[in-house]
């Protein structure tokens, strides 16, 4: 049975299906990926698995945000939304554009050093998963480029 918001429009209950739905079948993958650590005696493959896990934790819970969100939104509740409105009017965007051009800077440097790391592991790259690690750190610290440029992006100056 389909959870109704109260006021939404069309699009508004379709998106919000769509996330609620998203979130069942993003616990079904947790399991499974649970189930099959469980099943490995491979001490590498469970530690493997044990990365994406803690990702599908967390898709999990920014699925249950933005539905929240939305049903915040939806049934215009006076609670503010889990997932915040995009509130740069309120702040010093002068500040928040300094803070964000040092951390995109820093990321920069981040990304250049996880680089000349993952070069520097090539010996070991098919006896180790050490290179794999730095890789998925690579694409951390693109996340958090990405995320900073949003930010960037979307201040009025």
């Amino acid at each position: 049975m389909t959870d109704t918001l109260v006021g939404a429009s069309v699009w508004e209950q379709e998106i919000y299906d769509h996330l609620t739905s998203h979130v069942e079948a993003e616990r079904g993958i947790l399991e499974s990926y649970q189930e099959a650590a469980r099943r490995s005696e491979s001490a590498a493959f469970q530690y493997l698995v044990a990365l994406i896990v803690e990702d599908e934790i967390r898709h999990h819970k920014r699925f249950s945000e933005l539905a929240q969100a939305l049903r915040s939104d939806a049934e215009l509740s006076a609670d503010p939304p889990v997932v915040p409105r995009l509130d740069w009017y309120k702040a010093d965007q002068k500040l928040i554009r300094e803070l964000t051009d040092a951390l995109i800077a820093r990321e920069r440097t981040d990304a250049k050093e996880l680089e000349r790391l993952r070069r520097e592991l090539k010996d070991v790259k098919d006896t180790t998963m050490w290179v794999l690690l730095v890789r998925l750190m690579e694409t951390d610290t693109a996340k958090h480029l990405e995320i900073l440029n949003f930010i960037r992006h979307h201040i009025n100056l």
